[in-house]
């Protein structure tokens, strides 16, 4: 039998060639969302399919089980490194997800993921539905027949939800919704009657967004030889390579601080991958380098983006460089309300914190429905616009602001809404436990240095890679089990500050000069 550590190196050899192939895999999805021209599409889906099969064949083949196997049997006659042990395991659980699937099913998800995406622009640029239905029938299909394969104990759902949340049940999952179902309509209806300051319509030109963007990043550490932003229909953060990380924004017309927030929520992003374990037997190709789930990641952008970007002592900083470009504020206040306008609307990337929940509450229901209860696509956008109306109290008027407005579903990613708001659960408890060890983050925020922020999840939750699941990455860090009492709180605490502002100015207009 080869020595262990021959073993070990033969492993994580094959495990490295497969991440480059993983690599060269996203760096064509970077492409294609950001430059590649619509007529690609067809080629692309080609390229794309041929790496997924041969990914697939990789990481599945005799050989590969042969190497895990005697890494395995060395694992058990040797010292017992806990980190090895944690790698095998989560090896041997994607192996055997991998051996489960038929290498047709994988090239034809492959097929219809990319003319998904190109079917999904097309029809949100035309704003019809119908010109996506078809193809988001055939993920739909494909999905329900990954999971049959799979034949994991959990639901169709449950079982696609997996790779972003592992060990997630929807009665688990229930359990921290059903607060939030009754809690955050009851905020909305409140913060409807907040007085809300007198404000004309407003914009900025695209250059002085995108050097705003460029000063955000460049106050929060951005290393520009690692890092490069572009723009894509839909915000995102990538990873390329060990020193290859890669984010998008976009511009929104009459949306002057969206490029900015989305600037800042994929940086938190980027952030996370660049913070997870670089020790030479992780890094990248093995589990214990890969973030824990999408709820932590989320969590990430969310602290970012929410608890530094939107609070008052941020814009206390920055509002004059937005007046210097021609937002029409005044002082902090002004610049402070306009980030948390807390009303609803249409758009999710575009949702204060109080209403985003809602929005991904009605998401989840209907991908649920359409997996396991029955939902037909032809449906999709009369059931969006019901529970619009029934849950924020709006209603879109076409298509492009209603249920075309996402990215996911083009891509067969069912199971990955649910971990928005995880993440909005799990940043408000890291906050927390971070307030009492450190300091809250406004505090720091208002000192101007934003460094302590990120060291101190650098060292408790960036570290912990797939070596824990969400919930026990909560529970280590905070030394409570998840739930919704600190973002609930937090929100309640920031809406009352928001509407003693509100009134304060109002009081101040009816006074006049």
């Amino acid at each position: 039998m080869a020595s262990a550590a021959t073993v070990w190196g033969q492993l994580g050899a094959h495990l490295r060639e497969t991440q480059l192939l993983g690599s060269i895999q996203s760096t064509l999805y970077w492409d294609q969302n950001t430059r590649m021209p619509s007529g690609g599409a067809s080629w692309r889906g080609e390229q794309l399919t041929l790496l997924a099969t041969q990914l697939h064949a990789r990481q599945s083949a005799a050989a590969y089980a042969d190497l895990l196997a005697a890494a395995r049997q060395h694992w058990n006659t040797g010292e017992r490194c806990p980190e090895q042990g944690r790698n095998l395991d989560l090896l041997e659980q994607d192996l055997q997800r991998q051996q489960s699937l038929d290498p047709a099913l994988v090239a034809a998800l492959a097929k219809a993921k990319a003319n998904g995406y190109n079917r999904w622009q097309q029809a949100r640029s035309a704003s019809d539905f119908s010109l996506f239905a078809p193809a988001l029938q055939t993920l739909i299909n494909l999905r329900q027949e990954q999971a049959k394969q799979l034949d994991e104990p959990r639901s169709c759902w449950e079982t696609l939800a997996q790779p972003f949340e592992p060990d997630l049940r929807l009665e688990r999952l229930e359990a921290l919704f059903a607060p939030l179902r009754q809690r955050l309509p009851q905020l909305v209806a409140q913060a409807s009657t907040r007085p809300r300051p007198r404000s004309a319509d407003w914009d900025l030109d695209e250059s002085s967004q995108q050097d705003l963007c460029d000063q955000l990043l460049g106050a929060w550490g951005r290393n520009p030889a690692i890092t490069c932003m572009a723009r894509s229909p839909h915000p995102f953060s990538i990873t390329l390579g060990p020193a290859d990380y890669r984010i998008t924004t976009r511009v929104v017309p009459g949306q002057p601080l969206s490029c900015f927030l989305a600037t800042a929520h994929e940086w938190g992003h980027s952030l996370y991958e660049q913070g997870l374990p670089d020790q030479s037997h992780q890094w990248f190709a093995w589990p214990l380098g890969q973030a824990t789930s999408m709820a932590v990641h989320e969590s990430q952008s969310l602290f970012w983006e929410n608890r530094v970007a939107r609070s008052r002592p941020f814009a206390e900083q920055w509002w004059k460089r937005f007046a210097q470009v021609g937002a029409p504020f005044s002082g902090a206040q002004d610049m402070w309300q306009a980030m948390n306008p807390m009303a609803p609307g249409l758009n999710r990337v575009e949702a204060d914190e109080l209403s985003y929940g809602l929005h991904i509450l009605i998401r989840t229901d209907l991908e649920i429905a359409l997996l396991e209860e029955g939902l037909e696509v032809k449906d999709l956008p009369d059931e969006w616009n019901q529970r619009y109306q029934q849950l924020l109290g709006v209603r879109p008027m076409n298509d492009a602001e209603g249920c075309l407005q996402d990215v996911h579903w083009s891509e067969g990613l069912f199971g990955y809404f649910p971990s928005y708001l995880l993440g909005h659960l799990i940043s408000a408890q890291l906050s927390e436990a971070m307030a009492e060890a450190i300091g809250s983050p406004e505090e720091h925020v208002e000192r101007g240095d934003v460094t302590p922020l990120l060291a101190w999840l650098r060292e408790h939750v960036h570290p912990l890679g797939r070596g824990v699941n969400a919930d026990q990455l909560v529970e280590r860090v905070t030394g409570r089990p998840l739930s919704t009492d600190a973002f609930l709180g937090y929100l309640e605490n920031k809406l009352d500050r928001l509407q003693l502002v509100s009134s304060r100015l109002q009081l101040d207009e009816l006074r006049g000069p």
